[in-house]
This record gives structure tokens, sequence and C-alpha cells, in this order.
């Protein structure tokens, strides 16, 4: 796990070691985003200054079976966890007598059983907590006025579905068409950790990786498509990506890839997890600066400005804005404009992924 977190930030912050619960304190950092469109654009501009879009990854503590009740350094990883917007389990799929294993044996559907399973008790425990604070507020609410004690209700019968639903042994993200827009509502409020995207990272010995196959792979798959549908799966070798990150430069990795004829995994993992998590970029581009501004699907014109600068949000006038896939098609900004490419959007304009914008604000 701690080697995975190494290669995504391209480091050796995380402590790594041969034994369970070598993460204790969560470690932070950023992993960076390969992104061609980035790239493109730094060539177009030559800019002074480039800023790529990042992910900011955590590696925190393990889990094993009774994490729920404390076991293991459960209480550290189930609090550490519910911060985050997304997961990437680590799935051990390789045999290795001299590597430890927290149950002794390696079985990664047993692994996935057991984390889904935590993760659905600590839920539970966590919505039966919160509907004995609720059910103490229903005379305040009652007494408050009519809509006070509809939407009182609304809750609670929110928290009734999510409870049966949990004791039904499935996960709140894998019923995401039988919530209604209320449930959602109050889902986002609850942070809940069966309601977290997630991605299950496989990691298998170097031959397996290079061979592309793998004896727990399809059993994975299985399981997955059956559980966790949506769920993304990547394949990697932890020890391979750790050796990459080591190499003294681009060339000497890029011969090793060739040699083995295979690809460094983790553009992809991070790139999948960016977008498993609703993120998207747009771009300011220019010969000061090339820039990737990270920010959630769905942002208005305003918002999107607002990670810019919080004053920009509040003095927006306008967005000038021209698509990427323009831009590199007809090859210059002045060529954009002549297509009447080149657009004015207003405060209800949603933030399209790949749009390069030139904001204007008031004093």
């Amino acid at each position: 796990k701690s080697t995975l977190y190494n290669s995504l930030s391209k480091s050796h912050h995380s402590k790594t070691a041969n034994v369970p619960f070598c993460t204790i304190d969560p470690t932070e950092t950023r992993a960076l985003l390969e992104d061609e469109r980035f790239d493109w654009l730094c060539q177009l501009h030559k800019p002074k200054s480039e800023v790529k879009a990042h992910l900011t990854v955590v590696d925190i503590a393990g889990l094993i079976s009774g994490a729920s009740k404390g076991e293991g350094l459960g209480n550290a990883f189930l609090s550490h966890i519910q911060a985050v917007d997304g997961i990437i389990h680590v799935m051990r799929a390789f045999e290795d007598d001299d590597i430890i294993h927290a149950e002794d044996t390696v079985d990664p559907v047993r692994d996935i059983i057991t984390i889904c399973n935590e993760l659905r008790i600590k839920d539970r425990s966590f919505m039966e907590s919160k509907k004995e604070m609720h059910n103490r507020g229903k005379t305040a609410a009652r007494a408050k006025s009519p809509a006070h004690l509809k939407r009182w209700e609304e809750e609670m019968e929110t928290m009734e579905k999510i409870c049966a639903l949990l004791d039904d042994g499935k996960d709140v993200k894998n019923n995401m068409a039988n919530w209604t827009t209320k449930d959602i509502e109050f889902l986002n409020d609850y942070m809940l950790l069966t309601a977290k995207p997630t991605m299950f990272a496989i990691n298998m010995n170097h031959k397996d990786y290079c061979r592309k196959k793998n004896k727990f792979l399809k059993p994975i798959f299985d399981w997955v498509s059956a559980y966790a549908p949506g769920s993304a799966m990547i394949p990697y070798c932890g020890a391979f990506e750790e050796e990459l990150q080591d190499m003294a430069s681009d060339a000497e990795r890029e011969a090793r890839l060739k040699e083995d004829g295979t690809v460094c995994a983790m553009p992809k993992i991070i790139n999948t997890a960016f977008h498993m998590v609703h993120l998207i970029n747009f771009f300011t581009a220019g010969p000061d600066e090339v820039r990737a501004w990270t920010i959630r699907k769905g942002y208005k014109a305003p918002q999107a400005a607002g990670c810019i600068h919080t004053d920009f949000e509040k003095k927006f006038i306008m967005a000038e804005t021209m698509s990427y896939a323009d831009l590199k098609e007809l090859g210059t900004e002045a060529a954009v404009k002549a297509a009447g490419k080149y657009r004015q959007e207003g405060k209800l304009y949603e933030v399209l992924d790949g749009d390069i914008i030139f904001y204007k604000f008031g004093k």
C-alpha cells in the first residue's frame, strides 16, 4: 500500500516495511496528473511557469477483520478514511513467502470482502447513532412548523432506507438508481464510507504483470462485477513501479519498459482516480503561465473563477472561453475567433473539461 503511494507521488514519503500496520499516521502528498492537453498548451505558449493538475493522495493505516470494532488500527483507519472523496483499495494478487500477509494466506477476494464488510458495519453503526440523535429532534421540529416536521420525516425515511440497505449487505454507491433527490441531499451530508467511489489496484508480480495473466484476476473481476459494479480495477506491479521510480532518468525508464513490453501503471491509476471523484480541469494559458485548474464537474463559471481567487467569484463579469479541441484543430486563438468558436459565457455557464478560459472581473 505504501509502496503504491510512493510510486503515485514519485517520492519516498511513506514508510514501507514487511510488517502489518507499518503505516499508523496518515501521510499526504500530491500525484501529478499526466494530461496531453496541458503538454500541448505548454508547447504552444512556451510559458515561464507551468502548473499541472494534481490529485491529493493519502496513505492511511491498513484494515483487517474487526476494524469496525477497533481491531488492528481500525479506529485510526476508519476515522482517516471518512475525510477522503474516493478510495483506492490495494489488493495483493501475488504469492511470496518472504512477504507477510495479515491473514497468512493470499486470497484477494477474501480481502475485498473483509474490507467492504468492515466499511458497511462502520456505516451501520454511524447511521444508528444519527437516528438516535435525529429522534430526539422530532418534538422540536414539530414545534417549529409543519415544514420542519416534514423535513424531519423525510430525513428519517432516508435513514431507514440506508439502514435497510446496509443490513442487506449492500453498499450505498451501488444503489444510486433508487435514491431520490432528497435522499442524495442527506447522503451528501453523511459522508458514508460505502458511498465513496472505489478503485481496486491489483498488485501482481512482475512476470504476471508483463504477460497480463494472473490466477487471481478472474475471481476478482467476477466479484467486483457482481458486488461493486462500476468500480475500476487496475493491475500493476508494486515492486516494478518502485524500481522504475528509482531509475536515474526517463530514458532509462523508457528503455526498461520497452524491454519488458509493458507500461507504467501510475498515470492510468492517477487519471482514473481523478475522474472517479468527478473532477475536471479547465486551463488558463499564455506566455507567462499555463495552469490546469481542478474543479468539480458541474461548476458554473463564477464558481470555477473562485478556485483561482475567492474575489473573482464575487466580481465575475464573464468568461471568454474556447475548447481545447477547437484550439488544437485551428492552431491559434485568432483562428478560433475567426471561426466563431470563441465564446463569451455568463454566470450560468457550466465549465466543461478542457475549456480554456480568460476571465473578466469588475472592480
